[in-house]
């Protein structure tokens, strides 16, 4: 169960479908899989359900398809109190484990969704969570880049987009220059969010700005359907025009200029995410209209997000002075 194989590999062959037999022969744990439409999800609900069995010792989808919510149980606390997983880990795997069996149920191969009664650990909004910056930190990294470079334009840009329209670091990737376009008398950015979902967002007139500088820049401002922002050699001009940055690319700009004005490590590129979040709320923002521009489908996922509760400023050991 869940090998590595892909089911296009196992569905075609010459370019012709296979035969209904080899169809039916697949696993439904494979076609689950292969239903999740991001290469990311599909490769961490492969490493969380490879987790279960491998900790419960189970080796066969017939084993797997009969357990029941002790075995989940006995899963959550081995995660918690033998390997200390943090509670967000824990919860990923529970859910992970939950869609497979939804998927089961639903098509007649397990009894039952083993993982709806079991208690899934609360989050801490503070502890163990993205770190965000504050208004000044955002400020001084909005500015860190320069103005006059290739590369100091395009990471003003990258910057401007994550602390001001609050994508996450692959939807900031994925970006083509056609995406920049005017809605209703105001610009806007079309986001690819996870699972191919298409977005339209009113943005900042800032980062709309630091887009067009660095296009003007960068010199590849009409080409629509080519990536936004590109990988360079120094500062110049991409040198591949068909190129793109990754995901971890843009991680790597926010902790060069996060390190540049002197803060420490554990801040990436959510981290603009969740101060994103966090100040259009203490702004005035209404939660829905933060829950549609971060692109989430429950408003509880956004909430925490929201670091307006923690006030470290008004700890009480700063008035503990003897």
């Amino acid at each position: 169960m869940i090998e590595s194989h892909a089911l296009p590999a196992e569905i075609a062959h010459s370019g012709q479908l296979a035969s209904l037999d080899a169809l039916a022969a697949i696993p439904e744990e494979e076609i689950w899989l292969a239903s999740q439409k991001s290469a990311r999800t599909r490769r961490a609900y492969r490493q969380d359900v490879a987790h279960f069995m491998r900790t419960l010792g189970i080796t066969a989808p017939e084993q797997l398809r009969q357990v029941d919510h002790r075995a989940v149980i006995a899963w959550e606390r081995i995660m918690r109190e033998r390997e200390n997983a943090a509670a967000s880990t824990i919860r990923r795997r529970l859910a992970a484990l939950s869609s497979l069996f939804k998927h089961l149920v639903r098509h007649g191969t397990a009894p039952r969704n083993p993982v709806v009664d079991v208690q899934r650990p609360s989050i801490n909004r503070e502890e163990g969570s993205t770190a965000a910056f504050s208004k000044a930190q955002a400020r001084r990294l909005l500015d860190a880049p320069p103005t006059d470079t290739v590369a100091g334009a395009r990471d003003r840009a990258i910057l401007s987009v994550g602390l001001q329209v609050g994508l996450r670091r692959a939807e900031i990737a994925a970006l083509a220059v056609g995406d920049l376009h005017q809605n209703r008398g105001f610009d806007s950015l079309r986001v690819t969010r996870k699972g191919g979902r298409r977005d339209a967002l009113a943005i900042n007139p800032q980062a709309a700005a630091r887009i067009r500088a660095y296009l003007t820049l960068a010199g590849h401002g009409d080409d629509h359907a080519g990536p936004l922002f590109r990988p360079l050699r120094g500062n110049a001009k991409a040198h591949d025009p068909a190129g793109k940055m990754d995901p971890d690319a843009i991680d790597r700009v926010l902790r060069k200029y996060a390190a540049g004005i002197g803060l420490s490590r554990g801040y990436s590129a959510h981290s603009m995410r969740a101060t994103f979040i966090t100040t259009a709320l203490e702004n005035g923002a209404q939660l829905e209209d933060v829950q549609k521009a971060a692109g989430h489908r429950d408003p509880s996922t956004t909430k925490l997000y929201d670091r307006r509760g923690y006030n470290p400023e008004k700890a009480a050991s700063f008035f503990a002075i003897y």
